[in-house]
């Protein structure tokens, strides 16, 4: 009986999480195990790579085929953009962000990681804790990713040896006390696999014996699901204001609800609430979806909000519980991510989206530009392409965030570029 055959038939929820590390440390290979191990994977899709495995003239089929999805990354074998796929196990989905090693991108690393609730940060075995499994434990702390597992891969090219094994978790661990405290470095968990040959990633295989921890599904399976913290404040970020104009139902003439999505928390029918910027107060007179009545609204979910009370809210406003409202500031300081190849130009306005709310602003300053490599700060006068940085901006009108680290929805924003509208950099508010 396999792994999956023995697993309850319960719901955790869906998680989603990401690989990364270093170049060649069998990112691409782990998902493809994982999908073929579990049966995710289509038999048009599996004949596929199995043509141009034979091709290639590999006597087995080429597992990392399945994230590596652009050409370049199937001629050069690496990792260029970030690949998503999905699978479920029938006790949980999950959706899997391949990201890429290379420092050059950078970018596609932080916004694959942005979302996830889970890392696992493959290290290969022969070569150990290289810059690059640094730079990645940095950013993934950066976006406050919850859970770290760090996965030691290749352990059939190092005869399975539990002193390696050893080795590389304790030289990790120095580092990530560095990084995180020693309290938190705790929570790491650490596995010894072998993505090519299927070893402790969903079976366990026969040569890793000495290993008595739990299979990298067995990790994914357990892991807590996002928004678990029930004592989550409610964010309600307005999308849209509905008004039914239908001449035909009278009863819809005075029907104004507000459209979103709740980021955090929990509502309910009867619960007072704050409108921000404005601050008036009102209470939750109904809660639907689709035209049907809910008494509660969790978070993830797209609601419809009816109030008691008649009050101005437009596009960009948030409903937040009273007695929870987050700060109201003309000023932010964040940690920046600059994903365009033109620089920061700090002579320039930008727009600043937070959640539904966009407005302009000005960059302040910048305090200082992390080296992802090294983790020093140093001085910086302006941002390249890749550059992650502290800094300021002043706002031309008021945002209600939270701290990144308390609420990823609410704490992060992206910067646009006016004149191109494009997506120049990415933030957490600190």
């Amino acid at each position: 009986m396999s792994a999956i055959e023995r697993l309850p038939t319960i719901d955790h929820g869906l998680l989603r999480f990401l690989t990364c590390g270093s170049v060649d440390d069998g990112k691409s290979t782990l998902i493809g195990r994982l999908l073929y191990d579990t049966k995710a994977i289509l038999v048009d899709t599996l004949s596929a790579i199995e043509r141009t495995s034979k091709k290639r003239g590999l006597d087995a089929i080429d597992l990392s085929l399945l994230t590596d999805g652009l050409q370049a990354e199937r001629e050069q074998g690496i990792t260029i953009d970030v690949a998503y796929r999905y699978f479920n196990t029938g006790t949980r989905k999950y959706i899997i962000a391949d990201a890429p090693g290379h420092e050059q991108y950078t970018r596609n690393m932080v916004t694959a990681a942005s979302t996830a609730d889970l890392a696992v940060i493959l290290i290969d075995a022969r070569k150990g804790v290289l810059t690059q499994t640094r730079r990645h434990s940095y950013l993934a702390q950066l976006v406050n990713i919850p859970h770290l597992v760090v996965a030691i891969n290749k352990m059939d090219l190092v005869d399975y040896a539990q002193d390696r094994f050893d080795a590389i978790v304790a030289d990790y661990l120095d580092f990530a006390v560095q990084l995180v405290g020693a309290e938190k470095a705790k929570s790491v968990r650490f596995i010894p696999i072998s993505a090519l040959n299927g070893d402790m990633v969903v079976e366990r295989g026969e040569r890793l014996d000495w290993y008595d921890g739990p299979t990298l599904l067995d990790l994914l399976e357990a892991a807590p699901p996002a928004h678990i913290d029930h004592n989550e404040a409610f964010r309600f970020p307005v999308q849209y204001v509905c008004r039914p104009q239908d001449s035909a139902n009278p009863a819809l003439h005075d029907y104004r609800g507000f459209m979103g999505r709740v980021e955090s928390g929990h509502i309910a029918v009867g619960d007072a609430v704050t409108v921000l910027p404005s601050g008036r107060q009102s209470r939750i007179r109904a809660i639907e979806v689709f035209g049907s009545p809910l008494d509660t609204a969790d978070a993830e979910q797209s609601v419809t909000l009816l109030l008691d009370d008649e009050i101005d809210i437009s596009r960009g406003d948030m409903i937040v519980k009273t007695g929870e409202q987050p700060p109201v500031v003309r000023q932010i300081e964040a940690m920046l991510c600059w994903l365009s190849e033109s620089p920061l130009d700090p002579r320039r306005k930008y727009l600043i989206r937070h959640t539904t709310r966009d407005t302009k602003a000005m960059l302040e300053g910048i305090d200082e530009r992390v080296d992802v490599n090294t983790l020093e700060r140093l001085p910086a006068e302006r941002l390249e392409m890749n550059d992650i940085a502290r800094v300021r901006f002043k706002l031309a009108q008021p945002l209600f965030p939270d701290p990144y680290v308390k609420n990823r929805s609410t704490g992060a924003f992206i910067v646009i570029d006016e004149a191109s509208n494009n997506t120049v950099g990415a933030g957490m508010i600190l």
